[in-house]
């Protein structure tokens, strides 16, 4: 009895640890923590949590020359900036063909499943399909340039319902059309119409239908797009902003942050009070940065003279107070930066044009790299993939000091400036995207 009363203690030391393992926050957070996906694999934009952070272990420490082996590569997904997602074993994305926003489906040797269509594609200036879709519970979510919300069978393509989200809450596109990544909690679908009728809403993921809608965002108006000022402020209701949202615990609350056309916003993910803005000054109202959520703080980045700036939030039932911690000159437009153990990487875009390693704790940039122009980025292995909209992707390791080359891609040729899909990194393959061309390749150590 003695022998087996150690073995039963030992068993539910063993399952109690195993718990704390699976209620484990993203690595990096404390006092609050990012709200994940519970599916596998990369389920939705920028990974299970939205982060841009590969748990993946075992990767190539060191490219040779050549990069690394190309597994399969597929054409024919049409004009887009959207990135793959990867769930259930296989592979979803998007891209406009004619005049149509086409999602496709692939097993994960590049074979393809089906194609389907939601509503229409992007034809005016920079066009191309935006938005990556959303695996969640065996359903597939994805919105257009337009606003148009479907909800699919994964497995085939049929469509389940499909909202008009401008039409519905009276809302106005933006000038490059709308570009969220749709975000899925339980039993709901976050969307973001802005205009004069709701900023945001939830609609069930089951039907379509509205849980919430948010109050609209009222401003004062003091500048039109492209900058010029205006000679008296107006009264105005803000539009969606280009970023797509994240989702966070903190202070026993749910919230979301994300931003509009003129400011950074936190939205109680319950039932979409607008529990805190902060305005923004955008010229051409283009706030493309996912925002990065770190213990209790937000990070929010806008080009020009905004910048990046840190807020330390402190939520509770009754409050959320959000306050300005430090500002930085690193104007990240729509590559979004990753944090990794108190270190934020990532590239500026006007203010300053380099990629940089920031402290978290101070705003101090700790070094730059100024031989790549802006892009997105994500981190796995310890290795920053820094993907250069002129489509040269490097592999690089930080330092002390600075960022050493370890590895270096070339993804497209020609004097670019629109490789803007994200890359992807999903049991050691790394994905890339231009456009028309998916390319996979084996980043696994061997």
């Amino acid at each position: 009895m003695k022998g087996n009363g150690k073995a039963m203690n030992t068993k539910i030391f063993l399952i109690l640890l195993g718990l704390l393992v699976i209620l484990q926050p993203a690595p990096g957070q404390s006092a609050g923590h990012l709200i994940g996906s519970p599916e596998d694999g990369w389920p939705q934009f920028r990974g299970p949590w939205r982060d841009g952070m590969s748990r993946e272990t075992g990767l190539l420490g060191r490219w040779p020359e050549e990069g690394p082996d190309l597994l399969w590569s597929v054409s024919g997904l049409g004009q887009g900036y959207s990135a793959p997602i990867i769930a259930d074993g296989r592979l979803y994305i998007t891209g406009d063909v004619g005049d149509e926003l086409v999602i496709s489906a692939f097993d994960l040797d590049g074979g393809q499943l089906w194609k389907t269509t939601n509503g229409s594609g992007w034809e005016k200036p920079w066009p191309g399909a935006r938005a990556s879709c959303t695996y969640y519970k065996g359903r597939l979510f994805h919105s257009n340039a337009h606003g148009r919300v479907a909800c699919m069978d994964p497995k085939t393509g049929a469509e389940l319902w499909a909202v008009d989200t401008l039409e519905r809450f009276e809302g106005t596109n933006i000038k490059w059309g709308l570009s969220e990544c749709l975000l899925v909690d339980d039993d709901r679908v976050f969307v973001t119409p802005g205009g004069e009728k709701a900023f945001m809403a939830a609609l069930d993921t089951s039907t379509g239908k509205t849980i919430w809608k948010s109050k609209p965002l009222k401003f004062e108006r003091t500048y039109v797009l492209g900058g010029k000022t205006l000679d008296e402020p107006v009264a105005d209701f803000d539009k969606a902003g280009y970023g797509s949202p994240v989702l966070f615990e903190s202070g026993g609350r749910r919230l979301i942050a994300r931003t509009s056309g003129q400011h950074a916003v936190c939205v109680d993910a319950d039932d979409g009070e607008l529990v805190w803005t902060h305005p923004v000054y955008a010229r051409h109202e283009v706030i493309g940065m996912i925002p990065v959520f770190w213990k209790d703080r937000l990070f929010f980045a806008a080009p020009d003279d905004f910048g990046g700036r840190m807020f330390r939030v402190r939520a509770s039932a009754e409050s959320v107070r959000v306050d300005e911690l430090w500002e930085t000159a690193v104007d990240n437009g729509h590559g979004a930066m990753v944090m990794v153990d108190g270190l934020l990487y990532g590239s500026g875009y006007r203010r300053l044009d380099e990629w940089a390693c920031i402290d978290a704790e101070t705003g101090k940039i700790r070094y730059t790299k100024d031989d790549m122009v802006k892009g997105s980025s994500i981190f796995a292995d310890g290795r920053l993939y820094a993907l250069a909209e002129s489509g040269i992707l490097e592999m690089l390791r930080p330092g002390e000091n600075g960022f050493e080359t370890v590895g270096r891609l070339m993804v497209a040729e020609g004097n670019r400036r629109d490789v803007w899909a994200h890359p992807v990194i999903c049991d050691g393959w790394l994905y890339l995207r231009d456009h028309d061309t998916l390319w996979c390749y084996d980043i696994k150590r061997r």
